[in-house]
C-alpha cells in the first residue's frame, strides 16, 4: 500500500491506498447536467499513463511525426501538454488538502472540473497538489499532480491480486442498466422522481473502446456477434458501420468460466483484470482480443436472470421473502457506445490510417446524429 506526500514540505495527501487499473470511464463526460457519482473506489488510486489535463495544443501545432510519437495517429482537437503519471483517487480518500480561496480552476457550471489547473493545495505549506472534479456530467475525483505529490510506500503489503477464479467467484458484475439524478435533485430528499433509468455510463465507455477495437480487427470486412446482450450492445452499430457479404469475421465471448469459442470465431471479447489492468489471454492466442472491464465482462458472459413476466399472487400470511428483486426497468432508448472513449481509443490504433477507418472517424459527428453514438 501507499500513501501520498506533498513533494514541497512531506505533509502527508492521502489515507492508505491500493493502485489499480484506470477505469475506461475516467475522462469520460456523461449527458448534460447528470450527477456522476465517485470515479475511484475508496482505498484505492490508478495512474494515467498519458499526459492528461492543461497545457492544451491544438492540433494544428502538433507535427505528424510528434503526434505519432505519442501514439496518435489521427487527427483530434487537442492533446495534452501536462506531466504524464497524473493519480487519480477519491476525493473522501485525500487528507490535509484545502481548496484554493478564490480559485474558480473551470467548470461551475454546477462545480469544479479542473480546467485551469490544480484547485486544491497542501494545508501546510500551500502548494497546489491536485485538481478536484466534481462538475455535473463528470466522475467525482481528486486528481493529483504528479510533480506536485510523491508516492510513499507504507508497512501494510498489498495483497497479491486475485487470480481470475477468485475474481469469478467474487461475481461483481456491472449491471447494464442504472437509476441517474439531474444535478441538485438530492436536495429534494432523494425523491424518486428526481431519477431515470438510464444505460449505465460504465457500460457506453466500455463499449465505446471495445468496438473501436472490434472494427480495427474487422479488417473491413462485416463481424458477426452472437445474440443476446453482446449484440444488444454492438450489432447496431457494427451493421452500419461495416459492410455486408459473403467475408464475415465472426466475434464472441472468451474468458474464465466460459467454454472455448468455435473455431470460425477469430474475434474475441476478453475481460480485463481490474488490478493490473492484464487482458486475459485462451491458452490458443486467438488473432484479435477485445478488451472488456471485468464488470461489464461478467454480466456480458454470465447475464443476470430476469423473469418473463411480473410474478403473481401473494406470499401466505407471515412469511417473508427476501431473495428477489424485481427487475430493473429498462431505459426507453436503444444502447449507444460512448462517441468520446470511442474516438480517444480509435486514434490510439495504427490501423485508423486505413482509408475505410478513417472516413469513420471523420463521420462521426454523423453517426452521432444517426444515434450509432
Amino acid at each position: 500500500m501507499f500513501v501520498f506526500v506533498c513533494a514541497g514540505c512531506g505533509a502527508r495527501l492521502t489515507r492508505r491506498l491500493s493502485q489499480v487499473t484506470l477505469p475506461v470511464h475516467a475522462h469520460q463526460k456523461y449527458g448534460n447536467g447528470v450527477q456522476l457519482p465517485v470515479l475511484m473506489e475508496s482505498g484505492t488510486f490508478a495512474v494515467e499513463p498519458e499526459p492528461w489535463g492543461p497545457p492544451w495544443r491544438q492540433w494544428e501545432e502538433i507535427r505528424p511525426d510528434e503526434a505519432v510519437a505519442r501514439g496518435v495517429y489521427a487527427p483530434v482537437h487537442a492533446l495534452s501538454d501536462g506531466s504524464p503519471g497524473a493519480v487519480v483517487i477519491a476525493p473522501g480518500d485525500a487528507v490535509g488538502t484545502v481548496l484554493i480561496p478564490g480559485h474558480r480552476a473551470g467548470g461551475y457550471c454546477c462545480g469544479l472540473d479542473g480546467t485551469d489547473g490544480p484547485n486544491v493545495a497542501c494545508s501546510e505549506c500551500a502548494l497546489p497538489v491536485a485538481s478536484r472534479i466534481d462538475d455535473c456530467s463528470l466522475w467525482q475525483a481528486m486528481w493529483l499532480d504528479p510533480n506536485a505529490v510523491r508516492r510513499l510506500p507504507v508497512d501494510d503489503p498489498d495483497a497479491a491480486p486475485l487470480s481470475w477464479s477468485e475474481l469469478m467467484a467474487e461475481g461483481k458484475a456491472t449491471p447494464p442498466f442504472e437509476p441517474l439524478a439531474a444535478w441538485g435533485s438530492r436536495t429534494a430528499a432523494g425523491h424518486w422522481s428526481n431519477y431515470w433509468w438510464s444505460w449505465s455510463p460504465q457500460w457506453e465507455a466500455a463499449a465505446g473502446r471495445a468496438l473501436a477495437h472490434l472494427l480495427a480487427a474487422s479488417q473491413g470486412h462485416p463481424v458477426i456477434v452472437p445474440d443476446g446482450w453482446v449484440g444488444q450492445v454492438f450489432r447496431r452499430a457494427l451493421d452500419a458501420l461495416l459492410p455486408t457479404g459473403p467475408t464475415a469475421r465472426y466475434a464472441g465471448l472468451a474468458g474464465p468460466g466460459l467454454p472455448a469459442p468455435g473455431a470460425d470465431v477469430s474475434i474475441l471479447l476478453v475481460p480485463c483484470h481490474p488490478r493490473t489492468g492484464r487482458t486475459w489471454t485462451p491458452s490458443d492466442p486467438a488473432p484479435h482480443l477485445v478488451p472488456l472491464p471485468f464488470g461489464v465482462w461478467l454480466w456480458l458472459a454470465f447475464p443476470r436472470p430476469e423473469l418473463p413476466v411480473p410474478a403473481s399472487g401473494v406470499l401466505p400470511a407471515g412469511v417473508l421473502r427476501d431473495d428477489f428483486d424485481p427487475p430493473a426497468p429498462h431505459p426507453s432508448r436503444l444502447f449507444r457506445a460512448d462517441p468520446e472513449v470511442f474516438r480517444q481509443t480509435l486514434v490510439r490504433l495504427p490501423t485508423v490510417r486505413s482509408p475505410w477507418l478513417r472516413e469513420i472517424l471523420d463521420n462521426l459527428t454523423d453517426h452521432m446524429r444517426a444515434g450509432l453514438f
